[in-house]
Parts: structure tokens; sequence; C-alpha cells
């Protein structure tokens, strides 16, 4: 890697790995977008909002970067906005995870809570309907509004061109759904490079964005949930399918993967690995499956990894992180059983 002198100079060429592989030679690769600084995917669109508000001159010299966040997409903006001189304020709740907050602090965010000490509540609407109001009031503020924001898609081209470069293709791009930048903004991408993969966006149970009736759920940064609307950067002329998995499938898979592998990944992941990997089998023999892991899972260890976290609120289930263990055993590739046997 050449020399570089910004940490976003850092963002991409994040690395391929294969968790599983059928008798029939379908494959499941998962793009580790924790490999990026601040060890998220959206320290991609994070910067691309940025850089797209510049250009159309609504951001100014020394302006005020406010955003709603859960905490991954305040994190690249505390970055962005550290680099080119803004000021940035983060609004939040205590839903998010206390080590992004800490990180978001130490980078000089300013947090504006949305509730109390106490209430860990997902208030998605209420975040976004400050922000909104914040930035209003300031002649030099501006809002990024990441669910409404095509910029955000587009930070996401370079995960397609990155994959083509090394997959020459994919045949199924199955991952969470948040905001939909992700998902959404590499599936057009590979469209307009000339590859036509199923679309399948992962939501929780309890996220509104497939249509299915609401309620509360405990996976960070994906979904949205009952009383949030819909962003544009979902794009529901590219999905080909939408399915919910449970939290406690979830995070059964992002604790058996970290058990079996080594390999930490986050909540939200999980749900989409469970649904990749419970599906495996039906998908055409040879297909090529990715995922966008969007984060890694060190954030998530006072809760997800957390017993005593995961059991006060009956998310802790052995069972299932067995059945998930017992896929991983099935559908191990041959050079990783090479690998243990030596």
């Amino acid at each position: 890697m050449p020399l570089v002198t910004r940490v976003t100079d850092l963002i991409g060429e994040t690395p391929l790995f294969e968790l599983a592989t059928t008798d029939t030679g379908t494959r499941l690769l998962l793009k580790l977008e924790q490999f990026n600084p601040t060890g998220t995917a959206k320290i991609r669109m994070a910067r691309e909002m940025v850089l797209d508000a510049e250009r159309r001159g609504l951001l100014g010299v020394g302006g005020h970067i406010i955003e709603s966040t859960s905490g991954n997409t305040g994190l690249g903006l505390a970055v962005v906005a550290a680099e080119r001189g803004y000021r940035f304020t983060a609004v939040v709740d205590h839903h998010a995870c206390k080590d992004k907050l800490r990180a978001m602090r130490a980078m000089g965010t300013e947090l504006v809570f949305v509730a109390d000490d106490g209430d860990d509540t997902l208030a998605t609407s209420a975040r976004e309907d400050l922000a909104a109001d914040m930035a209003a009031a300031e002649t030099d503020g501006y809002f990024t509004e990441q669910h409404n924001n095509d910029a955000n898609a587009v930070g996401y081209y370079a995960v397609a061109e990155e994959l083509l470069k090394d997959l020459g293709r994919v045949d199924i791009l199955l991952s969470a759904v948040g905001t939909g930048g992700s998902l959404f903004g590499t599936a057009r991408r590979l469209r307009e490079m000339g590859c036509q993969p199923r679309v399948i966006g992962v939501e929780p149970v309890g996220s509104i964005a497939f249509g299915g009736p609401g309620g509360p759920y405990w996976q960070s940064g994906t979904g949205t949930p009952p009383g949030a609307t819909v962003g544009t950067a979902v794009d529901y002329t590219l999905l080909d399918e939408g399915l919910t998995v449970t939290d406690v499938a979830a995070f059964a898979t992002t604790r058996a993967v970290a058990r079996k592998l080594g390999l930490l990944i986050g909540g939200s992941a999980g749900g989409s690995v469970y649904a990749a990997l419970t599906r495996l089998a039906d998908f055409p023999p040879g297909s090529t499956v990715v995922t966008i892991v969007c984060d890694g899972g060190e954030k998530y260890l006072d809760t997800v990894f957390d017993d005593d976290w995961m059991n006060d609120r009956d998310l802790l289930d052995e069972a299932t992180e067995r059945e998930v263990t017992a896929l991983l055993d099935r559908y191990a590739p041959a050079t990783r059983n090479l690998v243990c046997a030596l």
C-alpha cells in the first residue's frame, strides 16, 4: 500500500472472506468492511456526502455538519470533519453502542442525546427531527440526512468495482438494509457495469421497510423502526426479495461465527449471514453469493457478546448458536479443513 497522509485515503480495497461452500460449488463470501478506517463501511458514504455537499455549495469553509446516527455514520463523519476542518454534531440515543459514542467524542464530535440516561429505546425519528431543526437554525449548518441523500448510495459504488475486480461476477448480493445505501448503491453500480445479481435485502423482525408489522428490535444500525420513514436510499426497483431475521438468530450467528472462526462481525451482519447460510443450498449451483459485512463485532463486546446483556433481553439462544455452528461445519471450505488437519 502506498504512503498516505489522510485517514480517508485508507478507505476501500477491503478483503473477501470465504465463509461457506456447498458441494454444488456455491460460495458465500463476506466483504469485510470492518477493515476500513473506523471499522465500518459507512465511512465510504460519509466521505461522499461531505464531498457532494462541497461540490454543490451546501457546506462552506468551517461549516457545521449535523447528522442523526446510531454510530457508524457518525464515526465516518467525525473523521471527515476532522480532516476538512468542519464542526460535527451527532444527534444520538442510548440505543447506540457506547464504544461508538466514545470514539466520536474522542475525535471532537459534539453528542446531543434525544433521550435520558437509562432509556435505551431506538429513537430514529426523534433524532432526525432534532438534527433537521438544529441545521435549519444555523446559517452554516448542514444536515447530511443520510437516509435521503443520493450521495449515500454513490459512496458504495466503489464496493461494486472492487467486487468485480476481485471476482469477475456476483450472482447474489445479500445484505442488511439500514439506510439502504450499501446494498442498493452496490447493486446499482454492479448493474451499470453489466453484472445482474439477484438482490436480497435483510432487515430485523420489527423493521417496516419490507412491509412487515413494526416492533422493537436490538440489531443496531439497520432496519426502519416504527414511526420512522423509509428513506430514498432504499431502492425497491433494485430489490428482488426482502427477508426478515430475528434478533435471536442474528446474534446467535454473530456469536457462533466468532467462536468457530475467530471472526468478529456486527449484529446486522449476523442477520445477513444467517439468511445466507440457511438458504445456501437453495441457490443455483456454482453461485457466487456476497454479503457486505458493514462492521466488525469489536464494538458490541458489551452487548451481543455479553451473556448478561443478552440474558436480560431474552436474546441468548444456545440452540440457534448450535444450528449455525452445524451449518458452518457443513459448508466449511475444503482449504479450511486442510488447515485444521495439519
